[in-house]
């Protein structure tokens, strides 16, 4: 299996890159430099984390809601992590963490595809795990939840970074899988 190779690649690749942001606002995107110090990363227990079937084989939808009481930050690259496996989805297009706001009641979403549908190589597990930022446990959800009822199927996980609507995250999938 190659996740542990490729997160290899991705961590050095986000160590090479400097974080370059461009919006200003407190609204959920791309902080600018200083926003995570300013306003914290959110708390884990005020977020709310789903998952569900990415209405293609092998891809999943996830979102994120900021339940609290104030505007914070997770990271821009969802953790998505696969039960008894190392490393985590490779975030497409490979980039550096980074801060995300999330405004009060604000949601983010993501797209994952655990496995290209014609793979044959790869494990299958019984779930994946996510969380908004890497300091979180995160959630986890059994393939069934995420419509791979017989299991996930992993080999070279990507993700999405958060995106602000749902057709944002499934757009940016599919052009990063072009």
């Amino acid at each position: 299996m190659r996740l542990r190779s490729a997160l290899t690649a991705g961590l050095a690749v986000a160590a090479a890159l400097p974080l370059t942001v461009t919006t200003a606002s407190a609204t959920a995107g791309p902080a600018p430099a200083g926003t995570a110090s300013r306003l914290g990363t959110c708390q884990e227990k005020a977020l709310e984390v789903h998952a569900a079937p990415g209405g293609q084989r092998n891809v999943a939808r996830i979102s994120v809601t900021n339940n609290g009481n104030r505007s914070c930050v997770v990271d821009r690259i969802p953790t998505i992590t696969f039960r008894g496996l190392d490393g985590s989805a490779e975030a497409v297009p490979p980039t550096g963490s980074g801060p995300y706001v999330l405004s009060r009641d604000e949601r983010a979403y993501a797209a994952v595809r655990t496995a290209d549908p014609a793979a044959t190589e790869g494990h299958v597990v019984g779930s994946l795990s996510v969380a908004a930022d890497p300091s979180h446990l995160g959630v986890a959800f059994g393939g069934a939840t995420v419509g791979m009822p017989e299991g996930v199927h992993v080999w070279e996980p990507v993700t999405t970074l958060w995106q602000e609507s749902r057709a944002a995250a499934d757009s940016a999938l599919a052009d990063a899988l072009r």
